[in-house]
């Protein structure tokens, strides 16, 4: 991801139904649609959701004593089947339903919308066009929600009205003020029909008069103006909430944040790698000239980049263990370790077990890289990959990389602490992450992350190597973070980054390297290789 939080490992889902909150106290809302594969397929993980739990496991979000999304609820009665009555089938319906099944879950019980996507998209049976319509509008109207909500505002009567209206009414003003494709007819009348599939026929008169008022005054609606209100005006146009562009100004400066926020991925493709052990760059190159697929070198060495591809999770060869779905820049926090045959490593925080397969083929099936996870349902992620891709040098472990173990001290030639993050650096691939995260999940986190830090840290032999990485953008988690350890364990220092890594990502490396993506066009992610100095 770009790259995918939780306690002993990276993101982390979470299944409560307390929603996330955007800015101005209203609550808003890709396994990623693109790929159509698993995020434990693609070896990579999901962003941080807060729960005080043990390190290593699945939490719900950080609930932070919040309100249900939406405001207030109404007086409908959940969502009723519609009375049996012969009707015509309404074109672009099918689509229509599924994105609002999406935004739905997002939204109302705090789904990962990658994953909630693609699980409807497999078992869906709409034809390639319904599903990139549904894709296209699920995704829009989650990326655009606090633009939309403002939008709507102006439009609205009451701003308390029913969560799932709400959501219908996003739906068809996604439509109506970004989709230039789409007749503002079809949009209006196919929200109408998804009211009456909810039980809320009482109520399509109402979602009919609001998306009609929208439609005469879209071009009239006012918007916050930059030179009076810059924070809120770059929230509404950028739909990431005002405490987080406060935050990103004071971390890059105002020209660079609103860089940050209004970088979208110009192109649909998936970063994939052979299996080291068993295919060179050439057989790997020829085994996709086989495949239907488009495909292209990527920055990274080893890297590829994909498109054209349907469900690669199910690809035979992927099955089999010949390649692996992994991010360029979490290959990257790999190669920063540059390992050497041979040699013992730890991954503090696994699964599921990208980086750690990673490692192990780097170093030829030998040496050891044992893998933590706090949980046993996360560790079994790592036993899988380690068994699809016939890695016998892997030893998946059930353990809190947060509680030090004195036995461990000075036996690991490098440690890899990929640690818990907010996810803000794959914001872009995926945009629910802007809306979860909290000014007090953050200060929860670089908690988290310095405490793991300061744990694993002892393991490292003299001249060893600790590589800590973060798929965020935020000061605070990375080079700050990397400053703080640095002055509380002076036995460690910075280390150049090999030059396996290409110059044009090493020439940013400073206290750390951060991978920005409108920059670099890669996942936004913090790597940063210390050495433990000799005596």
């Amino acid at each position: 991801m770009s790259d995918d939080i939780k306690r002993g490992g990276k993101p982390m889902n979470g299944g409560a139904k307390s929603g996330f909150r955007g800015n101005n106290g209203g609550k808003f809302g890709r396994n990623d649609s693109k790929s159509g594969s698993t995020t434990a397929a693609r070896g990579e993980k999901k962003p941080f959701s807060g729960e005080k739990r043990g390190f290593g496991g699945d939490r719900k979000p950080y609930q932070g004593g919040k309100p249900s999304f939406g405001g207030k609820p109404g007086n409908f009665q959940g969502d009723r089947k519609p009375k049996a009555k012969t009707v015509q089938p309404v074109e672009g319906l099918a689509a229509r339903r599924m994105a609002l099944s999406v935004i739905r879950e997002v939204t109302e019980n705090d789904a990962y919308a990658s994953l909630s996507l693609n699980e409807k998209l497999v078992k869906s049976g709409l034809n390639p066009a319904d599903r990139r319509l549904a894709a296209r509008l699920a995704y829009d109207t989650i990326e655009h929600l606090l633009t939309i909500d403002h939008a709507l505002s102006q439009v609205m009567a009451r701003p308390d009205t029913d969560i799932k209206l709400r959501n219908i009414l996003r739906l068809g003003a996604c439509q109506i003020l970004l989709e230039d494709r789409i007749p503002e007819s079809a949009a209006t009348n196919t929200c109408v029909e998804l009211c009456k599939e909810l039980g809320m026929e009482g109520l399509s008169g109402v979602c009919n008069g609001i998306l009609r008022n929208l439609i005469r005054k879209k071009d009239e609606l006012s918007w916050p103006d930059m030179e009076q209100e810059p924070v809120r005006a770059l929230s509404v146009k950028h739909s990431v909430p005002e405490w987080l562009v406060e935050k990103l100004i004071a971390d890059w400066g105002q020209e660079e944040a609103i860089a940050l926020m209004s970088y979208s991925e110009p192109e649909t493709y998936i970063s994939v790698r052979p299996n080291m052990t068993e295919l060179d760059d050439e057989a790997f190159e020829a085994l996709l000239n086989k495949k239907v697929w488009e495909h292209e070198k990527g920055s990274v060495p080893h890297s590829w980049r994909i498109r054209g591809m349907a469900d690669i999770g199910q690809d035979a060869d992927f099955l089999g263990g010949r390649f692996s779905i992994q991010g360029e820049s979490s290959m990257m926090a790999c190669i920063a370790v540059n390992p050497k045959r041979g040699s013992q490593l730890l991954d503090a925080c696994a699964a599921p077990g990208g980086k750690t397969c990673l490692l192990a083929e780097m170093m030829g099936g030998t040496g050891r890289v044992q893998a933590w996870e706090m949980h046993e349902h996360r560790t079994a992620l790592i036993t899988a990959q380690a068994k699809r891709l016939h890695l016998e040098n892997i030893r998946p472990m059930t353990r809190d990389a947060s509680k030090h173990r004195e036995d461990m001290d000075m036996t690991m030639d490098a440690v890899l602490l990929d640690a818990p993050c907010s996810g803000l650096g794959v914001m872009s691939d995926k945009p629910d992450v802007k809306y979860r995260v909290t000014p007090e999940s953050v200060q929860e986190l670089t908690g988290i992350q310095a405490n793991l830090l300061d744990a694993v840290a002892p393991y490292v032999k003299e001249g060893g190597t600790l590589v800590y990485s973060t798929c965020s953008m935020l000061k605070c988690e990375n080079v700050q973070q990397v400053e703080a350890f640095l002055e509380r364990h002076p036995e460690f220092e910075i280390d150049k980054l090999p030059e396996s890594i290409p110059e044009q990502f090493r020439q940013h490396y400073g206290t750390g390297l951060q991978l920005l993506p409108h920059r670099d066009h890669v996942g936004g992610f913090y790597i940063c290789r210390m050495r433990r100095k000799r005596l």
